[in-house]
């Protein structure tokens, strides 16, 4: 029988094979490397791919890569594919596309060009085998990204060039790939080349429209399953790239286009976001980075000159040829000398398609162990070389950055801003909550305030604890954007009151409330909330109703009366407007006069917005009263924007005061905010009653006619049972 001794012992056999064991190893290696690392200024990258140096089969023996190594090295290098794609800015990919198209062809070309005559004349390999060797030095991985994205700078122009030229130049090196290998076994064909297309057009079409449709709908009736979505996403990742790999080409390649397809349906800002990030950054990709580490065999420098002589060559005509290509991009572009080291340090990364490019050749006889070798070396290098240019540029950037450099749009000086969010119903604020964190900029340390108010009587305190209880989902919901919430109960007369009471104190920039239930005549006329905390406070103040998730829409539509841009608040509006069809990646439509275009025009080139507006004519929404001709230009998947105004303002109306129920009327089923731009001079009003007192019943016209239209409506109703009774009296009679 075996001993305990014997057993610990074969327990902790090199390599270790238990599971559990193994999993414990990798997590500490996880835990503990960046954080030791980081005393010495070395980054957690570079620290991740040291370690698997130390831990693999090549050094300390402690690890092999076994499948279920090998299977969460996969997940991380999918996962940093997929979160490539999906945290690309599309906005700026469409408006800088035709530059990364160039960056693509320029860091291709540019290392074959270099890459080829070097191991044909210089090491003196063959035709097939240089042309393939030059292939792999134009791949790179984006073993840096989560550097960039950790720091906040993965909206800078020169990153979302970079990872667009990625996609470009892995894929053509793949696909030359499959060319040489069909060319090596006789295959390279009209039928193969023909098979090859037609497998591509098919990954395509089903990337790019089967799977956004599917995601609408799943994500649409599906809202309240969180945990499903994360499992949706994972689904479709793998399976984008089983896809990719049936069409003939790599699997990364499924997986950033599975980034691509899903970009418009999750937020930046999302808490669906936030578990995608969070779950790849803590496990799936340090394994993959301490996986590449263990390929590295430092013993082969040693196995003779031509060892080393080919290692040394091939990672300096590595670095060579992707600094030259950065230098090339930068002197095209006019990029600054940070965003030429971003650039390089993104693109001189060797690892996935490196690997995949060079074992394939060796294992078809094409390329020796001496390259096989001399690119493990190179790996190791070019990584470290990448983390340690990209961090140290990266904070460059952020030291001396400004909303351009970062590609972020410039605040309109709200860097400090305060967002109030009064909540009357929890189940219904949910969407709101995320609407802020979504508008709220980024920069400012200040949390979002939920506010509830209770009735100043006998039962307050009570009231207090129970909508602090009530209140506590708000609490977990904000936890899985990762945004700070400040939670406050107050005591006031009425919620108006103590919305404006609590606006001033705070010194809220914003108000974002719920659309109001409507109720009757009476219940209109004397506690219409939201009507009331829009005419008790002088703060830009969003009125939203949302029919369905906020990623779900296709267009925010504007509504832009005259004489809007002369509001205090106008600039105000439009960076939110912008910044929600940033995070959206969706289009805005406007529909405005000359001098409310010129003014938005000034506005987004002052922000430096990456975002589509296109503009319509006025004439469109002219009819305020019936809204007839407006409702031809919104559609059911739109985001409907009316920017209103309070009275005395110089752009009011007095239709203004029936629009949110003809909005009602008109679109029903259309998500709408209605926008209450801030004032330049507040107006003084009663602290006490405002619920029951003051603007309705001012005896202006306005109001006289708001009068009227209620009490005609409130007759026609009440008569209706009364005409009915009457026919059917006058049928029962002989």
């Amino acid at each position: 029988m075996e001993s305990y001794q014997e057993q610990l012992l074969r327990e902790f056999h090199l390599p270790l094979t238990n599971p559990v064991l193994v999993f414990s190893l990798v997590l500490f290696i996880i835990l503990l490397s960046p954080i030791l690392l980081k005393r010495i200024n070395i980054p957690g990258t570079v620290g991740l791919i040291l370690s698997g140096v130390l831990i693999g089969p090549h050094s300390l023996n402690l690890l092999e890569k076994s499948s279920a190594v090998e299977l969460f090295s996969t997940i991380g290098l999918l996962y940093i594919m997929f979160i490539a794609g999906l945290e690309l800015d599309v906005n700026e990919f469409r408006k800088y596309r035709h530059k990364s198209i160039l960056f693509g062809i320029l860091t291709f070309s540019l290392p074959i060009a270099i890459g080829f005559p070097v191991c044909r004349y210089l090491l003196g390999y063959d035709v097939a085998a240089s042309f393939l060797t030059a292939s792999m030095f134009a791949t790179h991985t984006l073993v840096a990204y989560p550097i960039v994205s950790r720091m906040g700078v993965s909206k800078n122009q020169a990153v979302a060039v970079t990872v667009g030229g990625t996609i470009l130049t892995d894929t053509a090196v793949l696909v030359i790939l499959a060319v040489i290998l069909g060319h090596r076994q006789g295959a390279v064909t009209q039928e193969f080349l023909l098979r090859l297309a037609f497998s591509l057009v098919v990954f395509i079409a089903i990337v790019f429209l089967l799977i956004p449709a599917v995601a609408r709908w799943f994500f649409h009736n599906l809202e309240n399953e969180k945990h499903s979505h994360y499992i949706f996403v994972l689904a479709v990742v793998f399976f984008s790239a089983f896809l990719s790999k049936l069409a003939g080409i790599e699997p990364i390649v499924g997986a950033f286009a599975a980034g691509l397809a899903l970009n418009p349906l999750i937020p930046n800002s999302s808490a669906l976001m936030n578990r995608i990030e969070f779950i790849g950054n803590a496990l799936f990709i340090p394994f993959f980075l301490i996986s590449v580490g263990m390929l590295v065999d430092v013993r082969v420098l040693f196995n003779g000159p031509m060892a080393m002589m080919i290692a040394v060559t091939l990672t300096i005509v590595a670095l060579l040829g992707k600094w030259i290509a950065a230098f090339a991009t930068q002197q095209l572009f006019r990029y600054s000398a940070d965003q030429r080291q971003l650039i390089f340090g993104l693109s001189s990364s060797h690892a996935a398609a490196t690997i995949a490019v060079i074992l394939v050749g060796y294992q078809a006889r094409i390329l020796d162990l001496n390259i096989l070798n001399g690119t493990i070396v190179l790996i190791l290098v070019t990584c470290i070389v990448a983390s340690l240019v990209t961090e140290r540029t990266s904070k460059r950037i952020v030291r001396s950055s400004t909303p351009e450099t970062l590609g972020e749009p410039a605040d309109g000086g709200l860097s400090n801003e305060r967002i109030l969010l009064p909540v009357t119903d929890v189940q219904w604020s949910e969407k709101l909550l995320e609407l802020a964190i979504m508008i709220k900029e980024k920069r400012s340390p200040n949390p979002l305030t939920v506010l509830t108010v209770v009735p100043n009587d006998e039962q307050a305190e009570l009231n207090v604890q129970r909508a602090r209880i009530e209140l506590e989902p708000m609490v977990r919901h904000a936890a899985a954007f990762d945004a700070r919430l400040n939670v406050i109960a107050t005591i006031d007369y009425n919620v108006c009151s103590g919305v404006g009471r609590s606006a001033k104190e705070l010194m809220s920039d914003i108000i974002v409330y719920g659309w109001p239930h409507r109720r009757g005549f009476i219940g209109r006329m004397i506690h219409d909330t939201a009507e009331n905390i829009v005419a008790c406070t002088s703060k830009t103040t969003f009125i939203c109703h949302f029919s369905r998730p906020l990623a779900m829409h296709r267009r925010i539509v504007v509504a832009c009366p005259p004489f809007a841009e002369k509001e205090k608040g106008f600039a105000q509006w439009v960076v939110k407007v912008s910044r929600m069809a940033r995070e959206l990646s969706i289009p805005v439509v406007c529909h405005c006069e000359k001098r409310s275009r010129s003014a938005i025009i000034d506005v987004l080139r002052d922000i430096q917005s990456g975002v589509h507006f296109g503009f319509e004519s006025y004439r469109n929404f002219r009819e305020w009263e019936g809204l007839s001709a407006g409702s031809a230009h919104v559609r059911e998947e739109d985001l409907l924007v009316f920017v209103s105004s309070r009275p005395d303002s110089v752009s009011y109306r007095s239709l203004f005061e029936q629009l949110p129920e003809r909005l009602e009327e008109q679109f029903n089923n259309v998500s709408k905010i209605m926008v209450y731009p801030a004032q330049y001079e507040p107006r003084d009003k009663d602290e006490g009653y405002v619920d029951i007192v003051a603007i309705p019943f001012s005896f202006s016209r306005s109001a006289v006619q708001k009068i009227g239209r209620e009490l005609g409506g409130f007759l026609k109703k009440s008569s209706l049972p009364l005409k009915r009774s009457m026919k059917k009296r006058r049928r029962s009679e002989p």
